[in-house]
């Protein structure tokens, strides 16, 4: 096993890094405060590759593996989270239009989407399925050349400001079978956008319901075949949960920085905080926890990318673990700057917001635990997991 990164991954490493600290971290308090959604950045980040990360070269994205990727959103994450986050999103939606639209689709919307020319949004959840997503009542019925789409969706990040929705809705019966995937326009007529939700965190990027009422979406549309949605959204979610992981990861290395710089700078009781062994022992726990959850993040990467058959359950492990871990650094980052740290001066209460969400979203840290002890209830024998 080789642990160091090879030359191509530290040059994206900096290309990223060097973005991060010109284009986002002198805008993400403003963007946050104003909850603003920076579609200029994003397009600029689109033309670095940085919004096709894994998709087709094909299709005209990076074909990064997994791996490489969370080295990207990492740096990104580091100086703003939540449009880190959106692109993470973006990413995996372009990923699947990409993959698995039919040939003349990819060709027509991949570029836009890898490029940052066109945005996207992932439709999976509803008011009544949240992890419980199989039970999706969404459904699309095909009339001629085209499929109806009725039905609501919830908590979509980006709606409202994305050109492409990739929407998971029920063709056939009860359960994951019945569901299929399909690439919709955003602007599509039928479409309503629900009121921007006022959130705690993740304010760089809009959050709202969708209603689809009659929405007739061409047949071409449909990604793979009908019955394989669950299966498309499913594989999607797998490195949606590592670029989460990622960002959570990202979040904490820039609060664990900002704790490190404030230790430094704050003197108390005649010394500075970076001379009393209490602190020194705390930023040292942050520290080796921090590295632990970016090696689970990089080892489920380094799994997908193999197509291993027990990616799915290592992707869990380090989605619960990073995303638990990044919020637990950033608290103890903020803690370490005292008031400081509980007034927007500091980066320390946005790291902290953005990163909460985390340990909800890309299926609730509960649900990654039910994957994970699934898997090694199935096997009947410790080994499940090795």
């Amino acid at each position: 096993m080789d642990f160091e990164l090879d030359e191509q991954q530290r040059a994206f490493q900096q290309a990223a890094r060097d973005f991060a600290r010109d284009e986002m971290a002198p805008h993400a308090a403003g963007w946050d405060a104003q909850s603003f959604f920076p579609r200029d950045t994003l397009r600029h980040a689109g033309e670095l590759g940085f919004c096709g990360l894994y998709a087709p070269v094909a299709s005209g994205g990076l074909g990064l593996p997994r791996l490489d990727a969370t080295i990207v959103l990492e740096e990104l994450a580091a100086a703003c989270p939540s449009t880190t986050a959106f692109l993470s999103i973006h990413n995996m939606a372009a990923w699947m239009v990409s993959t698995y639209a039919a040939e003349a689709i990819a060709r027509r919307f991949g570029p836009a989407l890898c490029s940052g020319v066109k945005l996207a949004s992932y439709c999976l959840t509803e008011p009544g399925s949240g992890s419980d997503a199989a039970s999706l009542r969404t459904t699309a019925r095909r009339d001629g050349d085209a499929y109806v789409i009725d039905g609501n969706k919830a908590f979509i990040s980006g709606a409202g400001a994305t050109d492409v929705l990739v929407v998971m809705a029920r063709t056939g019966g009860a359960g994951a079978d019945g569901i299929s995937a399909f690439l919709v326009e955003g602007d599509s007529p039928g479409i309503q956008y629900g009121r921007k939700e006022e959130k705690m965190g993740w304010n760089s990027q809009p959050t709202r319901a969708i209603a689809f009422d009659g929405v007739r979406v061409p047949a071409a549309h449909l990604l793979g075949e009908e019955g394989q949605g669950f299966r498309i959204a499913m594989q999607g979610l797998d490195g949606g949960r590592i670029n989460i992981a990622t960002c959570s990861v990202g979040a904490a290395q820039g609060a664990l920085a900002a704790a490190q710089r404030y230790m430094h700078e704050r003197h108390q009781f005649g010394r500075a905080l970076a001379d009393m062994q209490v602190l020194q022992f705390k930023l040292a726990d942050m520290a080796t926890e921090l590295v632990s959850a970016r090696q689970m993040v990089r080892l489920a990467a380094a799994k997908l990318d193999a197509k291993s058959p027990d990616a799915q359950v290592y992707c869990a492990m380090a989605k619960r673990l990073a995303t638990d871990i990044g919020f637990s650094v950033c608290n103890e980052a903020l803690q370490i700057h005292g008031g400081y740290g509980y007034i927007r001066e500091y980066p320390l209460e946005r790291y902290l917001r953005d990163a909460r969400v985390h340990q909800i979203l890309e299926g609730t840290n509960e649900i990654m635990r039910v994957i994970v002890a699934r898997r090694m209830l199935q096997d009947q024998a410790p080994e499940a997991i090795r």
